[in-house]
């Protein structure tokens, strides 16, 4: 067993053994990490590739944990003396100038079914002292916890003086402690505890992006920047008290959170245009580091299922409408009474319709077959915005009942027919006596009374 798995044992069986307690408390504990070595000069511009890395191990030394009780009997790490013939190249990273956030996510993601990707390479600094250049070197690292967990990037510095006879790394070059072990220190990290997020159409969000700084590095900029379909924009950015504001609504945290290391992003009602990749970049005095954030907008779909026609046989519609993005599934589903749902096949799709919005709308078409009882259809959409698909229904009847209906029109507008016919029967009977009698009233109302004969 190497030197790592052994310790990721020894954590899990701590853990696991451990009492629950009522109070929970900090405590300061080694962090270790399995990480790859980007070798110098493969990352600037270069390819990366697995050939072009190398084993390496992580330990940050005394990072503050929020203990639970399930620490209790944990100890430091120590370097096996009995390591293999090509032991990783080791770092041990100072906490004490910066806040490591989300510690406890790195210290169980092992006994928690998670991994934790980590890289470490060198770093140039964009400016730099020229007495600062002959006494140390930079890194960055970056690692990310799977499924979701926070992202975090940190720059450390090497400490030692290889002028001052200090015995130097085989493969670094540069100054070693005892076992071979690169000694650092952490003076700058960004973080997001949420690199992926998902929200709806006309919702809002925050996209959360932190940083701690050792003293003596002063903030110069924090900007947001927007890549999407290959193309790139300014969002927001925030320099030396000045602020850029290019997306309508958008909010940082106030000056004062921003200075206590939280430069975290509010976009309000979300359009699809809000979606894309993110880049929180902060700059200090000496140092620059970012984190990327994935956001996806989503938009539900909404179902109408309808009856086209009465015909033999009848053809259902299934109208799904205001959906995004693009993938969806529509499934048909038969029951007859006291039958079991069966998958129904043989539906039409319309050609796919795109709104002013940017949502989707698709229509699915079927010819029911509801046999000599009826049947229910269903109409089940799926899509990512869902948390369960969504179902319409309709029943449709069988032939004979669909029948009686137009037989009982029938027969009504026959019975009607009858009485209108014997209506005008009775009306022409009495039609010549009904015009007698007007000609007389007539001739009455016009012709003037004839006097009496004297």
């Amino acid at each position: 067993m190497g030197t790592e798995e052994g310790w990721c044992l020894l954590l899990c069986l701590a853990l696991s053994g451990a009492a629950d307690t009522e109070e929970r408390q900090w405590r300061a504990v080694d962090v270790v990490l399995d990480c790859f070595l980007v070798e110098e000069g493969q990352q600037r511009g270069g390819f990366v590739s697995k050939e072009n890395m190398v084993k390496a191990l992580l330990v940050l030394r005394q990072v503050p944990v929020l203990d639970d009780g399930s620490l209790e009997g944990f100890t430091d790490f120590q370097l096996d003396p009995k390591a293999k013939d090509n032991p990783p190249v080791t770092f041990e990273a100072s906490v004490n100038l910066v806040q490591i956030p989300h510690a406890d996510a790195l210290l169980h993601a092992d006994c928690n079914g998670k991994e934790v990707t980590c890289e470490i390479s060198h770093y140039f600094l964009q400016a730099r002292k020229e007495a600062a250049i002959q006494e140390a070197a930079w890194f960055i690292t970056n690692f990310q916890v799977s499924g979701g967990g926070p992202s975090i990037s940190m720059v450390m510095k090497t400490l030692g003086d290889a002028e001052n006879g200090a015995v130097l790394h085989p493969t670094l070059k540069l100054p070693q402690g005892l076992q071979g072990i690169v000694q650092t220190a952490v003076e700058f990290q960004v973080t997001t505890r949420t690199p992926s997020l998902s929200f709806l159409l006309g919702s809002s969000v925050s996209l959360h992006c932190s940083f701690s700084m050792a003293p003596g590095l002063d903030l110069t900029s924090v900007v947001w920047r927007l890549q999407h379909k290959g193309s790139g924009q300014l969002v927001y950015s925030w320099t030396m008290g000045q602020a850029q504001i290019k997306r309508e609504g958008v909010t940082l945290e106030p000056e004062q959170q921003l200075m206590a290391g939280d430069a975290s992003l509010t976009l309000p009602s979300l359009t699809l245009k809000d979606e894309g990749t993110y880049i929180c970049q902060i700059t200090t005095s000496l140092y620059q580091a970012q984190q990327i954030i994935q956001l996806q907008v989503q938009a539900s779909p909404k179902v109408r299922l309808s009856l086209a026609n009465e015909a033999l046989p009848p053809t259902l519609i299934c109208n799904i409408a205001g959906y995004y993005p693009l993938d969806v599934t529509v499934t048909w589903i038969r029951e007859e009474l006291g039958g079991a749902p069966v998958p129904v096949s043989d539906a039409f799709f319309s050609s796919l319709r795109q709104n002013s919005a940017g949502t989707y709308s698709i229509s699915s078409s079927l010819t029911a077959e509801p046999g000599s009882a009826g049947a229910t259809y269903t109409c089940q959409v799926t899509h990512v915005s869902l948390d369960e698909p969504l179902r319409a229904s309709i029943w449709a009847s069988p032939p004979e009942q669909r029948t009686t209906p137009l037989g009982v029109l029938f027969a009504s507008s026959l019975f009607f027919l009858v009485l209108l016919y014997l209506g005008l029967q009775r009306w022409q009977a009495t039609s010549p006596k009904v015009c007698q009698d007007s000609e007389a009233l007539w001739a009455v109302t016009l012709l003037p009374p004839r006097k009496k004969k004297e």
